[in-house]
């Protein structure tokens, strides 16, 4: 099944399109908000800190598979557009292989070197025992976690958002009740949360893998290769920038997170829960943006560009309605938010969580703006122009929590980096979208409100050239004769 967003009001297929996304968005971020919970209520604070310690490399590996699912996905739309069956399917089966082996080189890395990426994260001995064995099992299943994004990418890109969903509510409810099961029953401790997560995450991509080869033996073509033909070469050719922005997330959330721990486990703990919660609004605003990104992929491909202002109109009112619900959440009630993770008794925890939503999330109307220029330049294929803005943020956020976190010498100075670089960084992507609304969607209105204009004014013109021209003619042959 595809879904055809060129046709219709923007709205209304934008909203209809991304519901079941944003719905498979919620039951993603449970896996990761019900183990911090788990730990934290269940185990201890320090349990919650240990996790939460290990977050930044998990969230590694989630970047690098997001990454190719994402601009991987704006490729897919392309082809399903042109209906080239065959090139689709060696498209599909290329990215499959090509994600098996990506996903296997980085478990072997991610448990060779995984004691001293938490040592280059300066993770406190309190709590390093507990995140070696959280991330280690987390590793382990890398394999699942890069073969479901891959398959859910295809889907969406097909048009497909609601198959990922079912099997994703699934597997969520089945980690909620292992997390519990493992914890509260087999008092496991983080171990357990860690094999809830893995066994989830199996399930999970299995079964969307069996489902999409399904879909694809059901696809009538002619004779396509699997793998390794020169679609595969568009392949990688798509997915550089995105591993591109990969790589560069990987420094900065290492620098980052190192100058969080440093401040000891109390502060790891409560950033820890305060970033699941921001985690899952930005992830939120993300799938919008990704609809956008799907939105203008296909209207760009139809040749449709003036459906793309219009959908942006929409895109943006889609995030104003998400974005007021986290806000209020987060910021009116931050306590009762982080209540969630932790005892009302661990205060020292909660104000470090209450603070950090207090200065994050009055920029969340911010961050969902700029993504859906981002949405908009990957969609239409200007990759610069969001890579430039991207690496913009990411940057200044690593640099100003140095700066001010040292000036202030408080952690306050690390929360104080986000708002900051959102802000430049969404007038960066507004800059490029009109430039390339100016020089390029601007141009085809012109030419057809031209076209327009001349085609519903034919009659007027022939009647002017019959009155000037062929009656001045009739007059000069009048005169002679």
């Amino acid at each position: 099944m595809i879904t055809d967003l060129t046709e219709g009001k923007p709205s209304k297929i934008l909203w209809s399109f991304s519901i079941p996304m944003l719905l498979s968005v919620v039951f993603q971020q449970l896996y990761n908000i019900v183990d911090s919970i788990v730990a934290g209520k269940f185990v201890g604070a320090q349990a919650l800190a240990a996790v939460g310690a290990s977050y930044p490399i998990t969230m590694i590996f989630m970047a690098i598979a997001t990454g190719a699912k994402r601009r991987c996905g704006c490729y897919y739309f392309a082809v399903v557009r042109c209906e080239n069956f065959e090139k689709l399917k060696t498209s599909i089966f290329t990215s499959i292989i090509s994600m098996t082996v990506l996903a296997a080189i980085l478990t072997i890395f991610g448990i060779v070197f995984c004691s001293g990426m938490l040592k280059m994260l300066s993770t406190p001995e309190n709590i390093f025992s507990d995140s070696m064995t959280y991330l280690n099992i987390y590793i382990g299943g890398l394999i699942f976690l890069f073969l479901y994004n891959i398959c859910t990418g295809i889907f969406t890109a097909m048009g497909d958002s609601k198959t990922p969903l079912y099997f994703l509510i699934m597997s969520s409810v089945g980690n909620i009740i292992l997390d519990l099961v493992f914890v509260i029953v087999f008092n496991m401790g983080v171990a357990g949360v860690g094999w809830a997560t893995f066994i989830a995450q199996c399930i999970s991509s299995l079964l969307a893998f069996a489902i999409l080869l399904k879909r694809v033996h059901g696809i009538k073509s002619g004779t396509y290769k699997k793998i390794f033909n020169p679609y595969a070469r568009t392949y990688f050719k798509n997915c550089n920038t995105e591993y591109l922005a990969a790589k560069f997330c990987i420094g900065r959330k290492f620098i980052y997170t190192s100058r969080v721990n440093s401040f000891g486990s109390d502060v790891i703990a409560g950033y820890s829960a305060a970033i699941k919660l921001n985690t899952f609004a930005i992830t939120s605003f993300s799938t919008l943006g990704n609809a956008m990104s799907s939105y203008t992929a296909q209207n760009t491909g139809a040749r449709k560009l003036l459906r793309i202002p219009e959908g942006l109109k929409a895109g943006i009112v889609m995030l104003i309605v998400v974005s007021l619900p986290f806000f209020i959440a987060y910021f009116v009630f931050p306590n009762t938010m982080m209540n969630i993770f932790v005892k009302s008794s661990e205060t020292g925890i909660i104000d470090v969580g209450r603070i950090f939503l207090k200065i994050v999330t009055p920029f969340y109307f911010v961050i969902s703006a700029k993504l859906t220029f981002d949405g908009i330049l990957r969609g239409a294929g200007r990759m610069r122009a969001f890579m430039a803005s991207t690496f913009t943020d990411l940057l200044l956020r690593v640099i100003l929590a140095y700066v001010f976190s040292y000036a202030l010498n408080s952690e306050v100075g690390i929360w104080l980096s986000w708002p900051v670089g959102w802000t430049i960084a969404a007038v960066i992507s507004a800059v490029f979208y009109f430039i390339y609304y100016k020089t390029t969607i601007k141009n085809v209105q012109i030419n057809c409100t031209v076209f327009s204009f001349l085609n519903m004014n034919k009659h007027l013109f022939y009647n002017l050239f019959n009155v000037v021209v062929i009656n001045r003619i009739k007059g000069i042959f009048t005169v002679t004769a």
